[in-house]
């Protein structure tokens, strides 16, 4: 399992596509937003949490169909779906391995963009804990919409079709805590809801990736 995650890990720095791709996303967006509301300081504070958070989710998002492609490609899917390390395995690694390339460097940037949003101090700390405990989420449930339309040629569009509504939860809920941890309300109710969110997806969606990733490979 470490081997995998190593090679993952080094393909997707080699490659940076999900790695500098993402964070250009996140930043260009972050960038444009002021630009788009008008230099309204109190404007950009209030919206500052959902604007973060749906630009790391979109930036996640982007780094999908290349999660599982290059791998079917060259073989190396029908490997792991025959080797003795079983494929829910294999695929939660690969979702780990997208966490650590794509949302772990978005959780880190995520501070220093909030400062052109003009955020609240108090809501950097709630804004990097939500994200921690949210994007897993978006990682594993990447990786069930990549290992459903694996086979299908072009299917980057239908891969955001499928995973955009299941990330509306993610999204509510990573955006109200960092939103209450801003404004200085009471941020429990939705970590817990975001953790429990991603504890779910990294529990049970290795499985139902790896019952997808079966039927394509037959």
């Amino acid at each position: 399992m470490s081997a995998l995650l190593l090679r993952d890990l080094k393909l997707a720095f080699r490659a940076g596509g999900g790695f500098g791709l993402a964070l250009a996303f996140f930043l260009i967006v972050t960038v444009l937003v002021p630009f788009s509301v008008g230099p309204q300081s109190a404007l950009l504070a209030t919206i500052a949490p959902g604007v973060l958070w749906l630009g790391a989710l979109l930036a996640c998002l982007l780094s999908l169909d290349r999660l599982l492609a290059l791998d079917f490609e060259d073989g190396s899917l029908d490997v792991l779906a025959t080797s003795a390390l079983p494929l829910e395995a294999a695929l939660a690694i690969k979702g780990l391995a997208h966490w650590l390339t794509t949302g772990l460097p978005l959780v880190l940037v995520a501070p220093a963009l909030g400062v052109l949003l003009n955020m609240p101090a108090q809501g950097y700390l709630w804004l990097v804990v939500s994200l921690v405990l949210g994007t897993p989420a978006l990682s594993m449930i990447g990786t069930f919409g990549a290992a459903l339309t694996v086979g299908i040629k072009r299917g980057g569009l239908l891969l955001s079709l499928l995973v955009l509504p299941l990330y509306v939860p993610t999204l509510i809920f990573g955006a109200e805590a960092a939103r209450r941890g801003a404004t200085g309300m009471a941020v429990e109710t939705p970590l817990v809801l975001l953790a429990g969110i991603s504890l779910g997806c990294c529990a049970l969606l290795p499985f139902a990736a790896a019952a997808a990733l079966r039927m394509t490979l037959r």
